[in-house]
């Protein structure tokens, strides 16, 4: 039979044009590869099939060809449109047949959610790139031992995803810190596309600040440990050394 469109789109052979559209945005969302750094070569063909789909399901006139004739009518050209309107409408060839062009999968995604990132256009490297939601910057608190020797610590954190139908969620996650020996107060540890999701955008990145505790003896000067020590005159004059 062909590729079922129909199904691609999770709509049914009676769905209306607001269907189709609703449909298009919430599965464009989420298989666009911008949001799929994982998976990007799955995400892409999926994104690619469901722009195909909502190109057809979304153009009367291709719909109608679609329903009659099934993919083939409108792949091989060998079938004429049911109107002579909108010819030129995703169709290519004269006479009798019309073959069918698809439309580009970033356009069609631009109509929806905006420009690209920058407003620069479209990338040579594989279509346009979506916007990033905001970073999310979180402190983490480190002793002084563990910023001197390293350690490895369990940061426990809670950001808004998008679940299937678009509407946002909170969810919790466990995330694995290495923290290496000779680390700074404001050294920022970045998990990509670990912070919040929204609408229309990439996720964005979730950052950890290092932030050094006070020590009850030392104080720390870029590499080297400062002490305070109330010491005796007699001390001071004869270097005494404990």
């Amino acid at each position: 039979m062909g590729v079922d469109y129909y199904n691609i789109l999770k709509v049914s052979r009676n769905a209306t044009e607001e269907d189709v559209k609703k449909s298009y945005k919430r599965l464009a969302m989420k298989w666009h590869p911008d949001k799929n750094a994982v998976n990007t070569k799955e995400a892409e063909a999926k994104f690619k099939q469901i722009s195909e789909a909502y190109d057809v399901l979304s153009d009367p006139q291709k719909r109608q060809i679609y329903d009659m004739y099934g993919e083939e009518g409108l792949s091989s050209g060998l079938y004429p449109p049911p109107s002579s309107k909108n010819r030129d409408s995703g169709y290519g060839g004269s006479g009798r047949g019309f073959k069918f062009s698809p439309r580009d999968a970033e356009d069609i995604f631009e109509e929806f959610f905006g420009g690209l990132d920058g407003g620069q256009g479209k990338s040579t490297g594989g279509g346009g790139r979506l916007k990033k939601a905001a970073v999310m910057e979180t402190k983490l608190p480190c002793s002084l031992e563990e910023l001197y020797k390293g350690s490895r610590r369990k940061m426990k954190i809670s950001r808004i995803v998008l679940d299937d139908s678009g509407k946002p969620v909170t969810v919790q996650e466990v995330l694995a810190i290495h923290i290496k020996p000779g680390w700074k107060k404001g050294t920022k540890i970045t998990f990509p596309e670990k912070g919040n999701h929204e609408s229309g955008a990439a996720p964005g990145d979730l950052i950890f600040v290092v932030d050094e505790k006070p020590h009850p003896t030392f104080k720390r000067d870029d590499n080297d440990l400062v002490i305070n020590q109330k010491i005796s005159l007699l001390d001071a004059l004869t270097g005494k050394t404990t």
